[in-house]
């Protein structure tokens, strides 16, 4: 039998032990651990679920990895065409990591009605585009199919169909440039098929996706040519990586740019999360780490009678200390269990029923997005569980100086 284990659970189980002076200190300890556990849960999930959701979005109009001209200026409009006859198109088979690879143009376009107009970005995409991001934005109407003839389908958002009263099934004209400024636009009539909202303001307020082979003959180019290609990955993580190896396997008048590379600002700015992230975490152990030292040093000095009898009789110092910290221990594991069962409960009730919501026009994002994983929850609460123990050897050791004369005779 494990003495002190037996020790502590009796202590624990006592009724004294749950009416006693210490009892609201120790409830305060464990209810410090509960607060902790949930704001750091809290914490972790919707700032990896805010960067991971502001990351997809900016993913889902950029792609990955984009493959342009290497004399490419930033310009949001595709200046000299590239060919589609190329190695790595349609399949990047000398790189692996890669999920999918589309040709995509841009071109700037004026929408005009009746009563007003609108600038946009016309995005162009073919067959091989990957639909999967808009699937998730769809809010009305249908996707368009690009996979056969030549057609006029568009997809807008839902600012741009919100500010110019337009609804699925309804027609707009839309003006694009001539190369001779001294010549009329380009005028195409477009077909609403369907309305998407990303969140994403920046992005909804400019795109409108319509068919590529009408950009490609308003631009006077052949079929096989197009305006930059996005790269889906596998691996977010390995961006970076992979930027250098599409580098290395395309041809030198060609240039392989990260989103991140392209969007700086958007993603400097969510790497933010991770240092407010971290900053909590470490607060949150700290208040939970004092609160449980508080609690500890009123055990001990509630049992200074029964450390200096163990000591009479024999016990060393460590048999005693490992008593008090088994007992902080059950504190400790009690606190992370109620934080667990209220954090997960919050977190899990977010995600379903969207209770908090969000400015858009700020974070990019219409409601508080969580990321929800048994990994991080585990390494949360162990790493939790082993710095609050660890933390509570320091003021175990006033047991060492408990005098066994003096304690017994304390009152």
């Amino acid at each position: 039998m494990n003495f002190e284990y037996f020790t502590a659970k009796r202590i624990i189980d006592s009724k004294a032990y749950k009416s006693s002076v210490s009892a609201p200190i120790i409830k305060i300890g464990i209810a410090a651990i509960a607060i902790g556990i949930i704001v750091m849960m809290i914490a972790i999930a919707t700032g990896i679920g805010l960067q991971q959701k502001i990351r997809n979005k900016v993913v889902a109009f950029n792609g990955d990895i984009t493959i342009m001209n290497y004399d490419s200026n930033n310009s949001q409009e595709s200046g000299n065409p590239i060919s589609t006859n190329q190695s790595f198109y349609p399949n990047f088979k000398t790189v692996e990591g890669i999920k999918h690879i589309q040709a995509v143009v841009t071109k700037f376009g004026v929408i005009r009605t009746e009563t007003d107009f609108e600038a946009i970005i016309l995005k162009g995409v073919g067959a091989d585009y990957n639909w999967k991001y808009f699937e998730e934005f769809l809010v009305s109407g249908k996707l368009p199919d690009y996979t056969q003839e030549m057609n006029t389908q568009v997809l807008i958002s839902q600012y741009l169909a919100n500010r110019l009263n337009f609804k699925v099934g309804d027609k707009f004209t839309t003006l694009f440039r001539r190369d001779d400024p001294n010549r009329e636009p380009r005028m195409l009539t477009y077909n609403i098929v369907g309305i998407y909202n990303s969140g994403f303001k920046d992005f909804d307020e400019t795109y409108v996706i319509g068919d590529i082979r009408h950009l490609q003959r308003i631009n006077k180019w052949e079929a096989n040519q197009i305006g930059h290609f996005e790269v889906l990955i596998d691996d977010y993580s390995k961006l970076n990586d992979m930027e250098l190896q599409i580098n290395e396997n395309i041809p030198s008048m060609l240039e392989a740019v990260t989103v991140e590379k392209r969007f700086g600002s958007i993603f400097e700015w969510i790497k933010i999360f991770e240092k407010n992230i971290y900053g909590i975490i470490g607060i949150m152990i700290l208040v939970a780490g004092i609160n449980m030292i508080t609690a500890l040093l009123v055990l001990i000095l509630e049992r200074t009678q029964m450390i200096g009898i163990l000591k009479a009789l024999g016990s060393d110092n460590w048999s005693i200390r490992k008593i008090f910290l088994y007992n902080a221990s059950y504190l400790i594991a009690l606190g992370l269990l109620w934080g667990n069962i209220i954090g997960l409960s919050i977190l899990f009730a977010q995600k379903y029923l969207k209770l908090f919501p969000l400015d858009p026009s700020v974070y990019y994002v219409t409601e508080a997005p969580v990321y929800i994983s048994a990994g991080y929850i585990i390494a949360l609460n162990l790493g939790t569980f082993i710095l609050c123990l660890f933390m509570l050897l320091v003021p175990s050791y006033i047991i060492t100086k408990i005098s066994p004369v003096r304690a017994i005779r304390f009152e």
